[in-house]
């Protein structure tokens, strides 16, 4: 029976590609292993798999009765609904440790960088083996994504080295070109229903006892988004109400002024301004600065809810 190497739930572009990787490189230790997602692809990530010659992995969402490694989430919010009954064997992650706990030991990398994909291509130096072009090329395109071309306060020297090493064997020689690539293809709005828009990079977090999520679109420029923001705001009232949600907020993140639009549905407004400290008007918020979800956005939310 294979085991699933599987990212979190509304997969981005280092949930897909670096659970690929990860597959293979386990896979070449002699263990049996499959990448799967746990939805469908966002337009990016497509495009990184297309552009590489990758085939695009299953899409599994119940996991009982099998063995699991757990790739850039350890909470429970993103993981499979069933994750109970499975068997988690291993953990991979470059966020904060969350609420996923096991019965029996597990194999665990967590470090603070800017990218899971930088962590498994440590995994695969420690392990003496060679990453092909064509996963190199997945790897270096999520590291890219996650730090928004180095630009995101989570982008560490690791890193840097890291894409460097994988753009030599992907045969890449300009990455930020590459990465203005992939954004030009992310900040495509037009057509998309907007339901798909506010999830398209979404996560549901517990924050004291309160269900929170928050999406974000990243873009090269928030007039992309002047029609329709009206929707958006509308659509995250909507999907707060219908999954019994505190809060729902949406960052719009524009990576070119580096700075994001909070879009805000709320039980109470005023915690959220006082995470930012900040006044918002009309349920809108500019954030000076603020590109990262992770390191920017979740901890601030968690420290006036808890």
């Amino acid at each position: 029976m294979s085991i699933y190497v599987i990212g979190h739930k509304i997969p981005d572009s280092d949930s897909v590609c670096s659970p690929i990787a990860l597959a293979y490189l386990k896979s070449k230790l002699g263990e049996d292993t499959v990448a799967a997602v746990q939805g469908d692809l966002n337009p990016e990530t497509a495009f990184i798999l297309e552009k590489f010659g990758v085939a695009a992995p299953e899409v599994k969402t119940s996991f009982a009765g099998e063995s699991v490694y757990l790739v850039d989430h350890s909470d429970l919010a993103q993981s499979p609904d069933d994750l109970g009954d499975a068997k988690v064997l291993g953990i991979v992650d470059h966020h904060k440790l969350g609420d996923v706990t096991t019965s029996e030991p597990l194999e665990c990398w967590i470090r603070p960088v800017g990218c899971t994909g930088t962590i498994v291509k440590e995994m695969f130096d420690a392990s003496g083996v060679e990453v092909p072009k064509d996963i190199a090329g997945l790897l270096l395109c999520a590291i890219l994504s996650d730090t928004v071309i180095f630009k995101s306060p989570t982008c560490t020297p690791a890193d840097k080295k890291a894409v460097e090493a994988l753009a030599a064997i992907a045969g890449v020689d300009d990455v930020v070109a590459l990465g203005v690539e992939m954004f030009n293809v992310k900040s495509a709005v037009a057509g998309t229903p907007i339901r798909d828009l506010v999830k398209r990079d979404y996560k549901d977090f517990n924050m004291g006892g309160k269900k929170v999520g928050v999406g974000q679109l990243e873009v090269v420029d928030l007039a992309i988004f002047d029609d329709i923001k009206a929707d958006l705001l509308k659509d995250i009232n909507e999907l707060k109400a219908e999954g019994d949600r505190h809060s729902v907020l949406l960052l719009l993140t524009d990576i070119m002024k580096e700075g994001s639009e909070l879009l805000i549905a709320s039980d109470d407004t005023a915690i959220i301004e006082k995470a930012f400290n900040g006044q918002s008007a009309d349920c809108k918020m500019w954030l000076d600065g603020v590109l990262s979800r992770k390191k920017q956005v979740v901890p601030n939310l968690e420290k006036v809810f808890a």
